[in-house]
């Protein structure tokens, strides 16, 4: 029987019984806290055959107290968190779940583009403190769209935006023009992109800053900007400014620099609450893509402490 530690906050919710899943195959669940901190997850991890982990830090450390770790899987899609080098230096495949939020993101983007361009958000906050005044916006329709990252949840945000009719322009420098224009959006460059749209919704990977004073300078003057995909590929303190002195019209985001410890976020100042938008990680989390990646996650924790290769190796 294999230990199978689990630290998603997500693991075992939906539809699927994941933890008799495991059983059936010969192997136990074990639920650790996800913030992953080091002294709580120590004596869990000393006995486990494999982690499914959430979006936590798994560092050497974290690594050095699991002597039988056999695999590491990452419940999502991004996997800065993880140590690779680390991982690979041991033997120990790290795998993901591509795909498996794809809709459920997109469909929180598209969300968030609403809730900015007709200021839902701040009319529900101002018609609960007796506030009927209206505020006019704008039609996603009429607006051109830039999208930052055009994978899997960037397609299906052009694919969305098809009904509306809007514009929609893309950057992604992985992927061809003719390939982008076949998706359904124009082909920009990253510049060209943010001097051109209404609106900008980012989807690239983590590790790199997309949007910060510089070009925050030669962005469309009232542009609304929304990120469902990480914290560092925007300023923070640079995006509060330019909410500030009207360069942007609005910022909507499911992250934030710090995450659960952001409350000294400088978009979160209360002078800002009308022009942003924050919700808790909400975009994949919907009971379809907690399935979804609950299912690949453990299928390839089981393929592994089997012997057999996994689906989604991001290391092998």
């Amino acid at each position: 029987m294999g230990v199978i530690l689990a630290t998603s906050r997500s693991f075992s919710d939906g539809d699927i019984d994941l933890v008799s899943r495991a059983e059936a195959a010969g192997h136990r669940i074990v639920r650790g806290p996800a913030h992953h901190e080091l002294a709580d997850l120590a004596p869990l991890l000393a006995t486990a055959d494999a982690w499914i982990a959430g979006t936590g830090p798994v560092t050497v450390a974290h690594m050095d107290a699991a002597p039988g770790l056999r695999v590491i899987a990452r419940y999502g899609v991004g996997t800065e968190a993880v140590d690779l080098a680390a991982a690979a230096e041991r033997g120990i495949p790290v795998t993901n779940t591509p795909g498996a939020n794809a809709d459920a993101v997109a469909d929180h983007a598209v969300g968030l583009m609403l809730a900015a361009l007709r200021s839902i958000s701040d009319g529900d906050r101002r018609v609960r403190q007796g506030d009927w005044s209206v505020r006019r916006g704008r039609e996603l329709g009429a607006a051109t769209v830039g999208i930052v990252g055009f994978g899997r949840i960037g397609q299906g945000v052009a694919r969305r935006l098809g009904g509306f009719g809007s514009r929609i322009l893309a950057a992604d420098p992985f992927l061809p023009a003719d390939r982008i224009r076949h998706a359904g959006a124009e082909p920009a460059d990253l510049d060209e992109l943010f001097r051109s749209a209404d609106l900008i919704t980012l989807h690239a990977p983590g590790g790199q800053r997309l949007l910060d004073g510089s070009r925050l300078d030669g962005i469309r003057p009232g542009a609304i900007v929304v990120n469902t995909a990480r914290p560092d590929l925007v300023d923070e303190t640079a995006l509060a400014v330019a909410l500030r002195d009207g360069r942007l019209a609005g910022y909507a985001a499911d992250t934030l620099d710090g995450d659960t410890a952001a409350s000294a976020s400088p978009l979160l100042a209360e002078d800002l609450a009308d022009r942003v938008i924050v919700t808790p990680h909400l975009g994949a989390q919907t009971t379809q893509a907690v399935d979804n990646m609950g299912s690949m996650s453990l299928d390839d924790v089981i393929a592994v402490l089997a012997g057999r290769a996994p689906a989604y190796p991001v290391t092998r």
